[in-house]
């Protein structure tokens, strides 16, 4: 009899497991594919180690902007690169086996679902059936891309980020569909190795959840890389009868085809909460999501779900901080609820998107007073001095407190600058809480104390 049986081993799965375990609990882990899930191999770090290849391959055709000559074309090796990718998941995914081994968390190979009551089956790749007992069960499943009715993923001519992430060859000319971080941040990888990419997004902007600033501020980022643009564009149809791919776009100018050798689809995920034995044990769900509480308890006594299979932001980091609260909750502990206003999103093309709270047009609609502190890269020293002067900080403060109802951030690195936002907001910073604290110089992180003195009329540096 275990405490807990955790199905899926991705960033909500395996966190859970780690954090139950250090809460004295007896764990077990059913896991169908590899330890990590799809974030550890087939999405986050991958991604994240190709489009480090690609700032590579940037610095080194840029190399006469910083002083230096390379001899010869600087070409692109591809099987070297997704090795390289390759590589870095594994490792990750090595590095989770080794904090369940240390952890003591038994890892079952298998697909699993819910029997019944304190009971979870697991049907191993030969189809041999185990039931194993438990007193609580997590479902941790995640998600898989999803496919356009008119455009099914083959795996050839149309492809999810999956076979992407793997490429024998790149392609001369790629259509994305779908801007949002999937879709922006392969299309900004294979512009770089030498694809002429169409990124297609069927609203006004690209990125479309990010605030319009940053939006128009990517948008001519990729246009000034080569990276064809078309918003409020809708896809037609894709014919792959011929050698390639015939896409017909709908545009405001009208109907338009364009011919690549791929398409790549990134309109979204669905949830992996098939099979799971959902219907069978009448748990709820809604809309293609199971239906939890706060607390991730579903309809169903001790069965709990977090992650991409429950309505919450897909991200990775939304998953391990639901594992953690509901672990903590089973444990007896008192954990908060979610703050899910305060939950960061980051894109990571060049330039880096990184936004938290409200944007612009949120706090119009809900008819909120707020202030706008703004500093543009081009006026900040290390920036200026990293050849890295695209973006700005934008900070939006509320005219009643002083706090900040919404950060974005598009340069290079603010990804890793958001933290400290997030931190602040958590705290209850107020705008000249954040402009008196002295920040170090030169750091592209002057920019969000500029900002915040800006946001007062009182920014030194513009």
């Amino acid at each position: 009899m275990y405490d807990i049986i955790i199905i899926g081993s991705g960033p909500g799965g395996y966190v859970a497991a780690i954090r139950a375990a250090q809460l004295g609990m007896d764990v077990a882990v059913v896991e169908k594919s590899e330890l990590g899930g799809v974030c550890l191999n087939w999405g986050c770090i991958p991604t994240k180690a190709l489009l480090k290849s690609a700032q590579a391959l940037h610095y080194a055709r840029s190399s006469e902007d910083y002083g230096f000559t390379i001899e010869g074309e600087v070409k692109v090796d591809i099987g070297k690169v997704v090795e390289r990718s390759r590589g870095v998941a594994s490792g990750m995914s090595r590095g989770i086996e080794y904090l369940f081994k240390k952890n003591n968390v038994k890892v079952i190979s298998g697909h699993g679902r819910i029997l019944a009551k304190g009971e979870v089956e697991v049907t191993d790749n030969q189809g041999s059936k185990e039931v194993l007992k438990t007193k609580n069960i997590l479902l941790a499943t995640g998600a898989r891309a999803n496919s356009l009715p008119f455009a099914p993923i083959d795996g050839d001519k149309i492809i999810s980020y999956r076979q992407a992430l793997v490429p024998d060859s790149i392609p001369s000319r790629l259509a994305v569909i779908g801007s949002g971080a999937i879709g922006s941040e392969l299309a900004f990888f294979y512009r770089s190795m030498g694809s002429e990419v169409y990124l297609i997004e069927y609203l006004k902007n690209i990125v479309p959840l990010e605030d319009d600033d940053a939006s128009a501020q990517l948008s001519r980022s990729f246009r000034k890389m080569g990276i064809k643009v078309m918003t409020s564009a809708q896809v037609k149809n894709v014919d792959v009868s011929g050698e390639g791919c015939k896409v017909l776009v709908e545009t405001k100018k009208g109907e338009e085809t364009i011919e690549v050798d791929k398409v790549l689809s990134a309109v979204g995920v669905v949830s992996n909460i098939e099979n799971l034995g959902l219907e069978e044990n009448n748990i709820v769900t809604e809309r293609g999501k199971v239906k939890v509480d706060e607390f991730y308890h579903t309809s169903m006594e001790d069965v709990f779900a977090i992650g991409d299979i429950i309505a919450t932001p897909a991200l990775a980091h939304v998953a391990s901080a639901e594992a953690i609260c509901c672990v903590e909750k089973i444990a007896g502990l008192d954990p908060k609820p979610i703050d899910y206003t305060n939950i960061p999103a980051c894109t990571y093309t060049s330039p880096e998107v990184a936004s938290v709270g409200s944007t612009e047009r949120e706090l119009k609609e809900k008819g909120i007073e707020y202030y706008v502190g703004k500093f543009p890269f081009t006026a900040s020293g290390k920036a200026s001095a990293s050849g890295e002067r695209d973006g700005f900080v934008k900070l939006l403060i509320d005219k009643q407190s002083d706090m900040i109802l919404g950060a974005h951030l598009v340069g290079a690195n603010v990804t890793e600058m958001l933290a400290g936002i997030v931190t602040a907001r958590s705290l209850g910073a107020t705008a000249k809480d954040i402009m008196h604290s002295i920040h170090p110089h030169p750091t592209m992180s002057e920019a969000v104390m500029e900002a915040a003195a800006a946001s007062h009329g009182e920014v030194i540096h513009v």
